[in-house]
């Protein structure tokens, strides 16, 4: 079996296991389940980097990786207002 189609299968028992988890959170742990996927991102970041600086990327894995990266930032920048905003909330009014 090729390394591609390994990676395709990973990839999509991720996704699957996933949406699987992240359902079945109760509404109070959101805030933790936030905070967590933030740390995913970042290392997800991390890897995307490294893949695309890599001396032997092509083209298009360079549009992968930098794609990821975009999408890993929105998803951080996202996680970090959503938490504010909502931490904000339990804060007294003046």
């Amino acid at each position: 079996m090729s390394e591609t189609l390994v990676a395709l299968y990973i990839f999509a028992l991720a996704c699957f296991i996933g949406y699987q988890v992240i359902w079945g959170v109760t509404p109070s742990l959101h805030t933790p389940l936030i905070a967590l996927t933030n740390a995913i991102s970042g290392i997800i970041i991390v890897g995307a980097i490294l893949v695309t600086g890599s001396e032997n990327t092509s083209a298009t894995t360079q549009w992968i990786g930098f794609i990821a990266v975009t999408l890993a930032s929105i998803n951080i920048f996202g996680g970090y207002f959503v938490t504010h905003r909502m931490l904000s909330m339990f804060r007294k009014k003046k």
